[in-house]
């Protein structure tokens, strides 16, 4: 018997041995840096060393589709996930609500809020209103009697009844922006649903964009407990059952040693470079430069700093949900203007630019949100300043082209010379400073005065300017 024990020993014992709690810092939009790190995170620790993963959470919102990638990771994680808006002063607005119903364990420091969830309008141009539909008219020659009887409702759906139970916030809405509601509204119910928490309270977060204090959150049964700390947290739920994805799990979390993981420079790097915001700056800065670069060869510094923001802006592009349309509108727009300075069109070609710049730059973005929304103004002023600069370009090169030829073969037709050598039909003149080959149809002189009055390869046709001055 005791023979047959031994091999299980250090089985038993790596699996009762120390654990510890993870502590991820979230604090920021949610998007796919975020994305990155916590799934990143999660994946790669092992459930027999961590006995609970904490996502400490400060988030403005954040991207939808980011917000469920990182649901998913919370929903089949094996660990038991406990999401901790801290620290004090802190918040989970929009898609941190989501999160935090979603986890095994919702937590909230003092002074912390949540809620606010009403989903964004997803897509670049704002949306029409719909038009209001028009009263049915009467036949020709057949007005309506004054006394007619309104027509009864056509179904239950157009019952005065119905229209009065309707959320007073999916009123004047439009059609888009009610799916989009009430696809939000199934999602955070399934959640609230799936935890046992208040799920009329989670409707009207998105409905109505409610939002809670801690103290309220716990009494209506939004969270589990508020905690000072998180090693109070820890203490709190500790010898709770919850149900992960491989099955049911008491936590023993007393007294576990805690491990604080931030995001790592690559992260907060990423992070920044992928708000929208940055991503389209760095993507005007790299076309400029090229611009500047390919106008000016050889000044080097434009061309790398260009090259460098647009690869950056592309890395963006890729992990960013980008409406190609818009893009394609965006370089169409840039090239336009960038061709009525090489090419003037009378402003036909620069004012079609700015006009796809900035249908493009509203087009650009498949999905935004908190903390991942392009301001017009942003759009705006730089739609202005490149409109401007194109407009500065275009006025120095119509000035460059009324200045007289200083360079080229152009510029020797008009000097003049000095005869090196008597000749009759060829012979050599300096000009500028250089020894040239020189004809003429009447004979020149030693040291005699010529005007180069043509060209013919290396060989310059020339006059006298003695005999000229004569005539």
């Amino acid at each position: 018997m005791l023979l047959w024990g031994l091999p299980a020993w250090p089985l038993a014992a790596v699996k009762d041995g120390p654990r510890t709690a993870v502590v991820l810092q979230v604090a920021g939009p949610i998007g796919p840096a975020t994305v990155g790190f916590v799934v990143g995170e999660m994946e790669r620790r092992d459930p027999a060393e961590t006995a609970v993963v904490v996502l400490m959470l400060d988030t403005p919102g954040g991207l939808d589709s980011s917000m469920r990638d990182v649901i998913r990771a919370i929903l089949s994680s094996p660990i038991p996930v406990a999401t901790y808006v801290a620290p004090a002063g802190a918040r989970a607005a929009s898609a941190g609500t989501y999160i935090l119903y979603a986890s095994h364990i919702a937590a909230m420091a003092p002074a912390t809020n949540l809620g606010a969830a009403t989903p964004v309008q997803i897509g670049g141009l704002p949306g029409m209103p719909e038009p209001e539909p028009e009263p049915e008219s009467e036949p020709p020659g057949q007005p309506k009697p004054k006394d007619a009887e309104p027509a009864e409702p056509a179904g239950p759906e157009e019952s005065p009844d119905d229209t009065a139970k309707a959320p007073e916030s999916s009123r004047g809405k439009t059609a888009m922006e009610r799916k989009l509601v009430n696809d939000a509204r199934a999602y955070i119910r399934s959640l609230a649903q799936l935890r046992g928490r208040n799920v009329e309270w989670a409707e009207q977060a998105v409905a109505e964009a409610a939002s809670l204090t801690a103290a309220e959150a716990l009494e209506l049964g939004v969270i589990d407990v508020v905690a000072q700390s998180t090693a109070d947290l820890l203490e709190q739920v500790d010898g709770r059952q919850v149900k992960t994805a491989v099955g049911e799990q008491q936590l023993a979390t007393a007294g576990l040693a805690i491990e604080v993981v931030e995001p790592d420079l690559r992260n907060r790097l990423l992070a920044l470079i992928t708000n929208p915001q940055v991503a389209y700056v760095l993507m005007l800065l790299g076309v400029y430069g090229l611009f500047f670069e390919l106008s000016n060869p050889g000044a080097i510094v434009p061309g790398v700093l260009g090259g460098i923001c647009l690869l950056m802006a592309l890395f963006a592009f890729q992990v960013l949900p980008v409406n190609y349309a818009g893009l394609a509108l965006l370089g169409l727009g840039l090239a336009f203007m960038v061709g009525e300075a090489f090419a003037p069109s009378f402003g036909v070609l620069g004012i079609g630019g700015l006009v796809a710049f900035v249908i493009g730059s509203l087009m650009l973005w498949e999905e935004t949100g908190p903390g991942y929304d392009v301001p017009l103004s942003l759009i705006v002023g730089f739609a202005i300043a490149t409109a401007f600069v194109i407009a500065l370009i275009s006025r120095l090169l119509a000035r460059q082209r009324r200045r007289p030829v200083v360079s080229g073969a152009e510029e020797l037709v008009g000097t003049t010379g000095v005869v090196l050598e008597d000749f009759a039909d060829l012979g050599r003149v300096w000009v500028h400073g250089e020894s040239w080959r020189a004809h003429s149809t009447a004979p020149l002189t030693k040291n005699e005065r010529v005007r180069v009055v043509g060209r013919q390869g290396l060989v310059l046709e020339v006059e006298s300017v003695d005999e000229r001055s004569a005539q």
